[in-house]
C-alpha cells in the first residue's frame, strides 16, 4: 500500500510541476509543454487508479473462477486512458501549429506582446 501512495504522490508532484509551468513560464512553447507534463500525470493517475485492483487483463478464459475476476484491471479507466491520449495528442498539435504561425509576428513567443492590441 505504501508503494501506491508514494506513486500517488509522485503524479501530484509532476502535475503541480506541470501547473506552476503554466503559470510561470511566459514563453508559449514552454506553456504547451507544461500542458503536456500535465496531461502524463493524469493519465498516470488513471492508470494507477485502473491497476489497484489487479494488473490482469479482464479476458478470462473457460476455466477461470470468481477469484480471478477480483484480480483483474478496470477496463473503464483504460478506455478513459485512451480517449484522452487522443484528444490531448490533438490538442498540443493543434496548439503547436497555432504558436507557430504566431512566431511569424514575434519570434521570442512571450505572452505579454500578444496581448497588446496592434495591428497585424
Amino acid at each position: 500500500m505504501a508503494t501506491i501512495r508514494l506513486l500517488e504522490l509522485l503524479i501530484l508532484l509532476s502535475l503541480l510541476s506541470g501547473f506552476l509551468g503554466l503559470l510561470l513560464r511566459r514563453n508559449l512553447y514552454l506553456k504547451v509543454l507544461a500542458m503536456d507534463v500535465m496531461g502524463g500525470s493524469v493519465v498516470s493517475l488513471f492508470v494507477l487508479v485502473a491497476a489497484r485492483t489487479g494488473l490482469r487483463s479482464p479476458i478470462l478464459s473457460n476455466g477461470e473462477t470468481d477469484q480471478a475476476l477480483a484480480a483483474v484491471a478496470d477496463p473503464i479507466p483504460q478506455a478513459v486512458i485512451l480517449t484522452a491520449i487522443v484528444i490531448g495528442l490533438s490538442t498540443q498539435a493543434l496548439l503547436l501549429v497555432v504558436i507557430s504561425r504566431l512566431s511569424v509576428r514575434d519570434p521570442m513567443l512571450d505572452v505579454g506582446t500578444f496581448d497588446r492590441d496592434e495591428p497585424c
